[in-house]
C-alpha cells in the first residue's frame, strides 16, 4: 500500500497543530485563530521541518469558505439582504474606492506602476469572508441588524472583486502588464469584447445566476430536501445538504463566473426558505468548523516571518491602511447614514482585515506582470497581521464605545423621552422600548422584581414563555435575534436585546431582583457562563437549564444550576408513561 499521501498528511498536520496551538492560545486568553495561523507558519515552506502541500491546503481552505458562506445564507433571507442595500451598496463602494486610493498612494511611494497600485489597492480593500463571519458568529450578531449590514457589505465587496478578476486580464496591457494569450475559464474573458463589453457580459452572467437561483433553485432545492428527509436517512440528508452547497458553488463559478463563496451564499439563502433549514445548518456545522480552521492554516503557510525584518516599514504602512484607513472610512460612512455608533464601530472592526480575495488578486497581479513580488509579500503580511489583530480591534471598540456614546450624548440636541413602564403586576407584561436609530447605548435596566429571566426564545424558550404568560407569571426574555425581538414586542412581552453572556445585557434583566433563571439555549458552555454570572449577582436565584448529554448535565450542575433537564430523558419518560399508562422514574430531572 503506497504511503505517499500528501492530502492526508496536510489534513493531519494542519488540524493536529491547529488543535495544539489553538488550545495554547485559548489557555492564555488569546483567540484560537492566532494558534491556527501559527500552525500554518510551522508547516509552511518558510520554516524548517515538515512542509505541507500548499496547493492542497488552499483547495481545502476554499471548501471551508464555501461551507461558511453556505451557513450564513441559511440564516439570511433575500428580504434581509434587500433591507440593507441602502447602506451596504454605497458604503462598500465608497470604502473600496478609499482603500484602493490609499494602496495606490503607497505603491506610488514605493515606485511601482499605476497597474500595480490598482491591484495592490484593490487587494487591501476587501475583507476576509471567513474572519468576518467567524467574528459575527462568536458574538451572535449574524441575525441582528449590524450583522445583516456587515454581511450585505461583504456580498457587495465580493461582487466587486468578481468584476475585478474579470476585468484585470482584459486591461493588463493598458495598465502596463502582460495580456493573457487565452482565457482559461469563465472568469477570464478575452479583451476583444472591449472594456464595456466585458463589464456587460459579467453583469449579465451574475444576473442570470441570480434569476436561475430565484426561479429554479427556489423550487428544486427545497423539494430535494423534503424528499430526502422523508426517506428517514440522516446520512442521506447530510449528504444532500453538502452536495447542494458544494454543487451550486462550483456550478456558479464554472457556468456563470460567480465566486464560489457567492454561489454558496445564494444556495444557503434559497435553502433557508425550507422548513428544514435549521436541520441543514446543524448537519453542516462540524464540517464548516473543520474546514474554516484549515483556511487559517493555509493562510499561515503563505507567510514568511523573515519578511517582517526585510520589509518592516512597508508592512507597517500596509497594515495601517488595512486596520486604520479602512476602519475609519467604514465608520464615517455608517455614521453618515445615521446609524448608531455601536453599529459603525462593529462594522469598522469587522472590515479591518483582508483575506482570500486579496490572495487571489495578488497571485493574478503577479501572473499578469502588474504587481511585483514585493507587493504580494506585503499583501500576505498585511493579511496575517490584520487577522491576528482583528480580535484586538473588537476589544478596542468595546473600550471606545462608552466614551464615544457619552461624547455624542453631550453634543446631541435634547429629545422628549416617552417612558415605557415595565410590568408591576403578575401577568402584566411590558413592551420593548424601541430606541431611535441614533440611540445605541447599554440596554435600559428593567424595573421588574420577583420575576423570571428566560434566556432564548427559540423552539424551547417560546413554549416556556407561552406557558409563563398563560400562568400570569412576570418574566422577561433575553434574546439577540431581531426577528424574534419583533415577535416579542408584538406579543407584548418585555425583552432585553443582546447576548446574555454580555455583562451589560444580563445586568439589564435585574438578576438581583429575580427569583428564577431559565436557560432555554442549547449551548451548554455559554449557559455555564450565564449560570456563574447569575450566582454572583444573586446566590438565591433558582436556575433551571437544559442539556443534551450527561456530561452537560454534570457541567451545569457543577457550576450551580439547581435543575438541569435533559431532552432525551424527557422524551423517554413520555414514551414510557404512554406505554405503561403511569408515571415513571425514567427521566426525572437532575436536581441539586
Amino acid at each position: 500500500m503506497p504511503h505517499d499521501t500528501p492530502l492526508i498528511a496536510t489534513i493531519v498536520a494542519g488540524l493536529g497543530l491547529a488543535f495544539v496551538f489553538g488550545a495554547l492560545a485559548n489557555r492564555f486568553r488569546i483567540p484560537p485563530l492566532v494558534g491556527y495561523l501559527v500552525a500554518g507558519v510551522l508547516v509552511g515552506p518558510n520554516t524548517p521541518g515538515f512542509v505541507a502541500d500548499a496547493g492542497l491546503a488552499n483547495e481545502l481552505a476554499e471548501i471551508g469558505v464555501i461551507l461558511l458562506m453556505f451557513g450564513v445564507g441559511l440564516h439570511f433571507s433575500l428580504k434581509d439582504l434587500l433591507s440593507v442595500r441602502a447602506i451596504a451598496v454605497p458604503g462598500a463602494i465608497v470604502q473600496i474606492g478609499f482603500a484602493t486610493a490609499l494602496g495606490a498612494g503607497l505603491s506610488w511611494m514605493l515606485g511601482w506602476s499605476m497597474g500595480a497600485g490598482l491591484v495592490f489597492g484593490l487587494a487591501l480593500s476587501v475583507a476576509s469572508t471567513v474572519v468576518l463571519l467567524r467574528a459575527l458568529q462568536e458574538r451572535r450578531l449574524i441575525e441582528t441588524e449590524r450583522g445583516r449590514i456587515a454581511v450585505g457589505w461583504l456580498i457587495v465587496e465580493d461582487l466587486a472583486m468578481v468584476l475585478a478578476l474579470v476585468l484585470l486580464p482584459a486591461l493588463a496591457g493598458v495598465l502596463g502588464g502582460q495580456e493573457q494569450a487565452h482565457s482559461s475559464g469563465l472568469l477570464s474573458l478575452p479583451a476583444i469584447y472591449g472594456i464595456w463589453g466585458v463589464v456587460g457580459i459579467t453583469l449579465a452572467k451574475v444576473a442570470a445566476f441570480v434569476i436561475v437561483m430565484l426561479v429554479v433553485g427556489r423550487r428544486v432545492i427545497p423539494w430535494i430536501l423534503h424528499y430526502v428527509a422523508h426517506t428517514g436517512s440522516r446520512e442521506l440528508f447530510r449528504l444532500s445538504v453538502l452536495a447542494i452547497a458544494l454543487g451550486v458553488a462550483f456550478g456558479a463559478a464554472k457556468l456563470f463566473g460567480v465566486s464560489l463563496a457567492l454561489g454558496a451564499f445564494f444556495a444557503g439563502m434559497i435553502m433557508s426558505e425550507s422548513e428544514l433549514s435549521h436541520r441543514a445548518a446543524e448537519e453542516s456545522l462540524p464540517l464548516r468548523d473543520a474546514f474554516s480552521v484549515l483556511f487559517f492554516v493555509s493562510v499561515g503557510m503563505l507567510f514568511d516571518p523573515f519578511s517582517l525584518f526585510s520589509n518592516g516599514l512597508p508592512i507597517l504602512a500596509t497594515l495601517a491602511i488595512i486596520v486604520i484607513g479602512k476602519s475609519l472610512a467604514a465608520f464615517v460612512i455608517v455614521v453618515a447614514f445615521g446609524y448608531p455608533l455601536a453599529t459603525a464601530l462593529m462594522i469598522s472592526a469587522s472590515l479591518a482585515q483582508i483575506g482570500e480575495f486579496s490572495f487571489i488578486l495578488a497571485e493574478l497581479g503577479v501572473g499578469l506582470k502588474l504587481l511585483p513580488e514585493q507587493g504580494r509579500d506585503l499583501i500576505l503580511a498585511g493579511a496575517i497581521l490584520s487577522i491576528v489583530l482583528n480580535p484586538l480591534m473588537f476589544l478596542i471598540i468595546d473600550w471606545m464605545k462608552p466614551w464615544l456614546e457619552a461624547r455624542a450624548a453631550r453634543t446631541a440636541p435634547p429629545t422628549d423621552a416617552k417612558p415605557v413602564g415595565p410590568a408591576t403586576e403578575p401577568g402584566q407584561v411590558a413592551s420593548v422600548a424601541v430606541a431611535s436609530k441614533k440611540e445605541d447605548g447599554p440596554p435600559p435596566r428593567t424595573a421588574l422584581t420577583g420575576h423570571a429571566i428566560l434566556i432564548g426564545y427559540g423552539r424551547v424558550g417560546g413554549l416556556v414563555g407561552a406557558a409563563l404568560k398563560d400562568a400570569a407569571r412576570p418574566f422577561l426574555v433575553i434574546e439577540d435575534a431581531d426577528k424574534t425581538l419583533a415577535r416579542l414586542k408584538a406579543d407584548g412581552i418585555e425583552a432585553v436585546a443582546g447576548n446574555a453572556a454580555n455583562t451589560e445585557v444580563f445586568a439589564a434583566a435585574n438578576p438581583e431582583g429575580a427569583t428564577r433563571l431559565i436557560l432555554a439555549i442549547p449551548n451548554a458552555f455559554e449557559a455555564g457562563q450565564i449560570v456563574l454570572r447569575a450566582r454572583a449577582a444573586n446566590p438565591n436565584i433558582n436556575v433551571v437549564a437544559r442539556a443534551h448529554s450527561d456530561a452537560e448535565v454534570e457541567h451545569l450542575k457543577g457550576l450551580g444550576a439547581n435543575t438541569v433537564i435533559m431532552g432525551e430523558r424527557e422524551i423517554a419518560r413520555g414514551i414510557v408513561d404512554e406505554v405503561l399508562g403511569h408515571k415513571s422514574r425514567v427521566a426525572e430531572p437532575f436536581a441539586a
